[in-house]
């Protein structure tokens, strides 16, 4: 009897510490750089419990069985298994090697409520970069059009939204604001220009209005860019191309330090860009860009950041032409009604970004920025409509200071053995914005102002998270936003005393569930209320009742792997704005046409054919109508119905890579009845890169068919110097006919 009971008491004991949990914490570096790798996932074998990693790469397990194996993986690294056995209570320092782009170590997992962020992960490595603003093609079912130029924001499309040059969509580089609200060429008008291609590290994004970090303008989406806090290498590269296009980039190290517990660098950034463009008038475009950037890391727990960049352009411009100059051959589709279009622009920036681990899982980010800002633009929208001497040209005109501070704080914590995390933020963003002003200025030269004033625009905000582990397999995400916005406005056509100003709020609740059927299968609805403010000018002049118009907005999709080099998500979406608005230009006005709805589907799909060989596809449907106006007649002019954007990409040996891509864009109307039709396109690009040693060949082909397409598109009614009549047809930007670069780069 004392045998069997000694032998019940050592099986017990024997349970007991094989159940036994613990904690376990660790750091995960990449083994060449010793620099922390963010969003790496680990997972617990034993429970299939995921974690990922933070800003500083440290990761920790609370309650863990102390001999488990844990399994840490990342785009772009090789995985990695590790036991925990003799590791319990310990900090793990995981080092891991990048190794060539594979699928295989991407799960479906809910620890991340952003449903892109893997998607994200993949592009920025397997589609070429040639420009910041490209960049947001990344973002699935996202186009861009040019049609000033080269120096002007491009007019943008997603989700059914000509989103115009930034109305419903939120763009950051390093948590600054790029859309310009209240500004002289539209609402929330956004200049990624700034920011060199080369110093791009990730690329944030979401669809919808489901972020409560993201408040004006983030109805259609946001998106969000961060910049390399280190250097790897220094970088020269030089660029040339067809139509006297060149382009010189460097990056350089100016201190570097990399120690165990402390990194510290400081680097400088610059691009200059020239081209004269494919119109007859040449472009005359030139960019300067520079950036320098301060990093510090200590102790895995202690982040500081230090910007600052400036950047000017300028350019000349062709405008829009109309299909009736061209049919007839006064002009061929690369010429111009008036060459005297075009302008320049300038940004400099500063920020300061702090960030501190505290204690009890505290973790507090803070960040003030800086913004000086300036913006001159001649347009002729209608040739000789209004001054059938002098032309229409018009100039549009600000400059602004933008100040900005915003803090959070984010807690992990464990409530009855689940995960949660509770973020809390406030801050606000003042634009003094001076002298904005649209005039009349037939070929450059000042007439008469139509407008002319000064702005003073405060948003100050406050929002609260909450992201639990409702079950092991489900996730829920509910948040609050609350928006305060002060508008003010002074007219000085009206004398120097007129100055109005108006005060409003809005709530913003989101609510998001995502839920893992198994780590193949993942599914997830999004809710949420967003919404974009208005123009302070025409707010304060009466002319816009509805302030702050709210966007409604639900997601359900579904995300698959249903082999191990496959990667595919499905959405529905539904979108339900109180309130649409087309910016006029010109005028100085804005028109409101209702409610409107729009609903569609959203198909993405990577997958990798060989160890060398990845493919991608995305698909987007929409289907964009006003509510209020009767069929027929509810067309929402140029809003995109269809689109899909993919390609080949082949990476070999880490030396050679080369991509054939494809961007379609489907016929859609360009006015309420669709009496007119914004034509569609189709067209193929090649990108090749080799690498030898240091140097880094590429060579870029882009419209390779040598395709006629129209890039931009819009109803417009104008007179030519010639006639008597008004016409009101398309008039459109020709697109890009055959262009070609190549270019070399140099790392030391």
């Amino acid at each position: 009897m004392r045998k069997i009971i000694s032998i019940l008491l050592v099986t017990l004991l024997t349970k007991i510490s094989i159940s036994q949990t613990n904690n376990v914490k660790g750091v995960i570096t990449d083994d060449k750089t010793n620099l922390a790798i963010e969003n790496a996932t680990v997972i617990d074998i034993n429970t299939n419990k995921i974690v990922l990693s933070n800003a500083y790469g440290v990761f920790e397990f609370k309650k863990i069985i102390a001999n488990t194996i844990l399994e840490i993986s990342c785009i772009g690294y090789e995985t990695k298994k590790i036991s925990t056995t003799n590791n319990v209570n310990k900090i793990l320092k995981i080092q891991l090697q990048k190794t060539e782009l594979t699928l295989n170590n991407i799960i479906v997992e809910t620890t991340n409520i952003n449903n892109y962020n893997k998607i994200a992960a993949i592009d920025i490595k397997l589609r070429p970069i040639n420009t910041a603003q490209e960049v947001l093609k990344i973002v699935p079912g996202l186009f861009i059009a040019q049609h000033a130029g080269g120096g002007k924001a491009e007019q943008i499309f997603l989700r059914g939204f000509d989103i115009d040059h930034g109305t419903d969509i939120s763009i950051t580089v390093d948590g600054m604001p790029v859309n310009m609200i209240s500004h002289a060429h539209g609402q929330g008008y956004a200049d990624l220009h700034f920011l060199n291609p080369e110093t791009i590290d990730k690329v944030n994004f979401d669809k919808g209005p489901y972020n409560a970090e993201k408040g004006n303008l983030s109805t259609a989406g946001f998106v969000d860019f961060k910049t390399k806090d280190f250097l790897e290498n220094n970088t020269f590269k030089k660029e040339i191309g067809k139509f006297n296009m060149q382009r010189i980039s460097g990056l350089l190290k100016i201190y570097n330090s990399n120690k165990e517990n402390k990194k510290e660098q400081l680097y400088v950034a610059s691009e200059f860009v020239k081209n004269d463009g494919y119109f007859e008038s040449p472009q005359n475009f030139k960019r300067l860009n520079i950036m320098g950037k301060y990093s510090i890391v200590k102790n895995n727990n202690t982040k500081l950041n230090i910007l600052f960049s400036t950047f000017n352009s300028k350019w000349h411009a062709s405008g829009q032409i109309p299909e009736r100059a061209v049919e007839d051959k006064s002009i061929n589709r690369f010429g111009s009604i008036d060459n005297n279009e075009g302008g320049n622009t300038s940004r400099t920036n500063a920020s300061v970004q702090f960030t501190k681990t505290l204690g009890s899982n505290w973790d507090l980010t803070q960040q003030a920025y800086f913004t000086n800002y300036n913006f001159n633009l001649f347009s002729n929208f209608t040739f000789f409509l209004n001054n059938p001497v002098d032309g229409d040209m018009i100039n549009q005109k600000e400059q602004r200071n933008i100040y900005g501070y915003s803090a959070k704080v984010k807690k992990i914590a464990t409530v009855f053995n689940k995960k949660s995390i509770t973020t809390f933020g406030i801050g606000f963003r003042y634009d003094d914005i001076g002298n904005i002003s649209l005039a009349n200025a037939p070929a450059r030269i000042f007439k008469d102002y139509v407008q002319n004033g000064s702005i003073k625009e405060t948003n100050s905000f406050i929002h609260a998270n909450e992201n639990i582990e409702l079950t092991n397999k489900l996730i829920a995400n509910a948040s609050i936003r609350l928006d305060n916005f002060k508008f003010g406005y002074k007219n000085i056509l009206l004398g120097e005393k007129n100055f109005k100003t108006l005060s409003q709020s809005i709530i913003s609740p989101k609510l998001n569930l995502n839920y893992d059927v198994s780590n193949k299968v993942g599914l997830f609805v999004s809710n949420g209320i967003g919404f974009h403010s208005n123009d302070a000018r025409v707010i304060l002049a009466d002319s816009v009742k509805n302030i702050l118009p709210k966007v409604y907005g639900t997601d359900i999709g579904i995300t698959l792997k249903p082999i191990k080099n496959l990667f595919i998500k499905t959405i529905f979406w539904h979108l339900f704005s109180e309130q649409e608005f087309v910016y006029v230009g010109d005028a100085g006005v804005v028109e409101a046409s209702g409610k409107s709805r729009r609903i569609g589907v959203d198909f993405i799909t990577r997958y990798q054919a060989t160890k060398w060989l990845f493919a991608d596809i995305d698909i987007s449907l929409a289907k964009p109508r006003a509510v209020e106006k009767s069929k027929g007649e509810n067309y929402i002019p140029l809003a995109p119905t269809f689109t899909s954007i993919g390609g080949l990409t082949a990476k070999l040996d880490n030396k050679l890579s080369a991509s054939l891509r494809y961007r379609f864009m489907g016929d859609r109307a360009a006015n309420e009845d669709y009496s007119l039709t914004a034509k569609g396109y189709f067209l193929l690009d090649v990108v090749a890169n080799y690498k030898f040693k240091k140097l880094d060949f590429s060579i870029t082909a882009e419209n390779i068919l040598n395709k006629k397409w129209k890039e931009a598109q819009f109803e417009t009614t104008t007179r030519l110097q010639n006639e008597t009549d008004t016409v009101t047809e398309i008039h459109f930007t020709p697109g890009s006919p055959f262009f070609i670069k190549a270019g070399l780069a140099i790392s030391f």
